[in-house]
């Protein structure tokens, strides 16, 4: 549709598409041409090889067509967007030409997202209001490996001072549900999608932040845009990921690493941090900080604008 209409739209100085969803990405070439304009793709997602990884397709002549696109798509961009470092190698091993590879990580509004907004209102309206609130906000999808907030809940029935809160739609959503009805766990409340303008009150009543993936070395190379959110509203984290995603919390000092899909971990540190509120609150402190010295949205746009600048000279 994106194709379709775009000989419609006044002159173009500049094209950007972004991936996934990886025909999203690729439509913007078709669209480049017709208004023959520069292509900017930008890759948030190495697809089709994050799609193979979680078993939603298995190798295949079709998988092997979409990673022939793939190619082509990085050949015929002429700047590549990657969003995160680790990104840049696999890029470069199929564009052709590195030089036209720009680093311009995922960043967060420090305006919308920052500490002081009151989620009082909201805690009570889902009965968390005086519990130590471990969340995840976000996707509910393949990729995330979410059996484990369920499996860290059951081994923290005990402790009724807890509750997990998920937030957030996606592919498997419907069969966590059910898994949680089955397993009886009145400790995790799931709330499905929430408006964008909810989000700050989530994050003020959410004491930590789970940010998950399963344990797969393709996801070493990503950077969850939770992860700056919760930095920017001064919430500690706790990660489940390696690579890029640890190197960046223990940069930061903004929260715990544990070993991806490993439930005892994850209750273990939910139990410490409730334990020991003052350390997540410093740890909150730690990200918003490092956040706003790095990865400040207004900043990164500012590298975006140069970009745009150096194709339309």
């Amino acid at each position: 549709m994106a194709i379709i209409r775009s000989p419609f739209l006044s002159r173009t100085d500049v094209v950007i598409s972004i991936s996934p969803q990886f025909f999203c990405g690729l439509a913007g070439y078709f669209v480049s041409r017709l208004k023959r304009a520069p292509w900017i793709l930008e890759i948030r997602d190495l697809w089709p090889e994050s799609i193979v990884t979680v078993g939603a397709m298995k190798p295949s002549r079709a998988t092997r067509f979409l990673e022939w696109l793939e190619g082509f798509a990085y050949r015929k961009a002429d700047r590549i967007v990657s969003v995160t470092d680790s990104f840049v190698e696999r890029i470069a091993a199929k564009c052709g030409d590195p030089a036209k590879i720009v680093v311009i990580k995922n960043g967060v509004d420090l305006e919308f997202f920052q500490p002081g907004v009151d989620g009082g209102v909201l805690a009570r309206k889902i009965g968390v209001d005086g519990r130590f609130v471990a969340a995840y906000v976000g996707t509910h999808g393949m990729a995330h490996g979410l059996d484990v907030v369920l499996r860290a809940a059951e081994r923290l029935r005990h402790r009724k001072d807890i509750v997990f809160v998920m937030v957030g739609d996606g592919a498997e959503q419907e069969r966590l549900l059910a898994r949680k009805t089955q397993l009886g766990l009145d400790n995790v409340l799931m709330l499905g999608q929430l408006p964008k303008d909810q989000m700050p009150q989530v994050w003020a009543l959410t004491d930590v932040s789970l940010v998950l993936l399963r344990n797969q070395p393709l996801f070493e190379s990503v950077l969850p845009s939770k992860v700056f959110e919760a930095m920017g509203m001064a919430k500690p984290i706790v990660l489940g990921v390696r690579g890029e995603s640890q190197r960046l919390v223990e940069a930061s000092g903004a929260g715990l690493c544990i070993e991806p899909e490993n439930a005892e971990q994850l209750a273990d540190t939910v139990a410490s941090l409730a334990d020991d509120r003052n350390r997540g609150r410093e740890m909150g402190a730690s990200g918003r900080r490092y956040v706003a010295q790095n990865f400040d949205r207004r900043a990164l746009a500012g590298e975006y604008e140069i970009l745009f600048a150096s194709l339309k000279a």
